[in-house]
């Protein structure tokens, strides 16, 4: 069966010190317990209420392929699913203002 868990990023450009959220979607059978978010496999924050992370204000090391997993941790039946990853590029950093220089 395809996979049912989807991580949603925005598909505009994303600026540095924007702020962009990720939002992990799926249809699921059981209840889970906890939602993840990896940059790169590496956790970014777990969560037991919610499906989405917030990333402000963004950087350019933000870059990365993301990923969510969900999971139950049932002691009588856990399991878990992964999103498959998704690129995330920061393009540059936004120019508000020119900075005087000495």
């Amino acid at each position: 069966p395809p996979d049912q868990l989807v991580l949603q990023v925005p598909v505009r450009a994303l600026l540095g010190a924007d702020t962009v959220t990720l939002r992990c979607r799926g249809w699921w059978n059981n209840p889970f317990t906890l939602v993840s978010f990896y940059r790169e496999e590496k956790e970014l924050g777990a969560l037991r209420n919610g499906t989405k992370l917030s990333l402000s204000p963004l950087q350019m090391n933000h870059s990365g392929r993301y990923h969510c997993r969900v999971e139950a941790k049932s002691v009588v039946s856990p399991w878990w699913e992964d999103s498959e990853a998704v690129t995330v590029t920061v393009q540059g950093e936004h120019h508000t203002a020119a900075t005087p220089t000495a």
